[in-house]
């Protein structure tokens, strides 16, 4: 018995050790094409790993898009694309069935695949569409099948959906429902680079020559990664972390003042979001198992759009990238 654990162990190791080297070589192929980034490449890397869809909040010129169309060649995955306006429809994301007329003059219905159909989908400026467009996104990323005409069709495998969304520009928009955020694994906030990284993007890109993003995995590797970061060991001090942690980001006397600033707080999806994904950054960081820093670390893009503060807390200039951050002080 004791061999066989021995032996399993060996292999989950070697398959770490292997796996690792192709999620360093898939990040430094991003990085040659992402400049100024680091953060939001390793959390889109995390995603994905762990089998997410993330939320890219950032102004626009940000490589937003350019990040995502990156991942899709350097994970070796089907990248599809659908710009969210207005007037978008459901059927343009789904796909529609459309009558056809056969040999004999026999007429059946066909299914056209809409976009959604793909490995990795971008859904650019998400909440310009309407909330009925936006639902049709929401069995896709849950169920990893969408249903048309009452004929279910699944969804490829890996199935990954990475939206942006502008922070700053909000009329004409229609702000995302708590249960389609919930449905993302993790807000990712993209910031403005730094002067080193911007000189970086200002000589290396209006050149004649572009830098191009390498495949460094297949989508096969990439699903083997996710099935072994799901079998990563988490000791008990890091379970409890991560339920200490949501469980506190909670209103209700149990946590004290800091729930009193809470208005709504996160599911037990949070906690599984959690698991997961601190899981994906130590395996990114070529380790076999997960730290509370790793809980600590991950808290604020796994929390932020599950909760949400009290007017009174707003009103005092609360903010909650600052409760989040109170919480994982007591937890550090």
């Amino acid at each position: 018995m004791a061999e066989g654990v021995e032996k399993l162990e060996d292999m989950i190791v070697r398959a770490a050790e292997s796996t690792a080297q192709h999620i360093a070589a898939a990040k430094a192929s991003i990085g040659a094409v992402i400049f100024g980034q680091e953060k939001v490449v390793e959390q889109t890397l995390i995603t994905v790993l762990s089998t997410g869809h993330g939320m890219l909040v950032g102004v626009p010129g940000l490589a937003k898009t350019k990040l995502v169309e990156a991942l899709g060649t350097v994970l070796g995955l089907d990248a599809r694309r659908i710009q969210f306006t207005p007037d978008l429809m459901p059927s343009d994301i789904l796909g529609s069935e459309v009558l056809e007329e056969g040999v004999g003059g026999k007429r059946a219905f066909r299914f056209i695949p809409g976009p959604i159909f793909g490995q990795l989908l971008m859904a650019d400026e998400i909440n310009r569409a309407s909330p009925r467009t936006q639902s049709a996104l929401l069995q896709a990323m849950q169920e990893q099948h969408v249903t048309v005409a009452g004929t279910r069709h699944d969804v490829p495998k890996p199935f990954h959906v990475l939206a942006t969304q502008n922070p700053i520009e909000q009329e004409g928009t229609y702000p995302l429902p708590e249960a389609q955020l919930d449905r993302f694994l993790m807000q990712i906030d993209v910031d403005y680079p730094d002067l080193a990284s911007e000189r970086r993007i200002v000589f290396e890109t209006t050149g004649v020559d572009e830098a191009k993003p390498k495949q460094a995995m297949t989508s096969d590797e990439l699903v083997a990664a996710q099935r072994l970061v799901r079998r990563l060991p988490v000791g008990e001090s890091v379970v409890d972390a991560i339920l200490t942690l949501v469980r506190s980001a909670r209103p209700g006397p149990d946590t004290g003042e800091i729930g009193k600033l809470i208005a709504w707080g996160p599911s037990p999806r949070a906690s599984q979001a959690l698991m997961l994904v601190a899981r994906a950054r130590a395996l990114l960081d070529g380790r076999l198992a997960p730290s509370i820093d790793d809980v600590i670390a991950m808290a604020e893009p796994v929390l932020k759009h599950r909760m949400a503060l009290t007017f009174a807390a707003r009103a005092d200039g609360e903010t909650i990238g600052g409760v989040i951050g109170k919480l994982t002080s007591r937890i550090g």
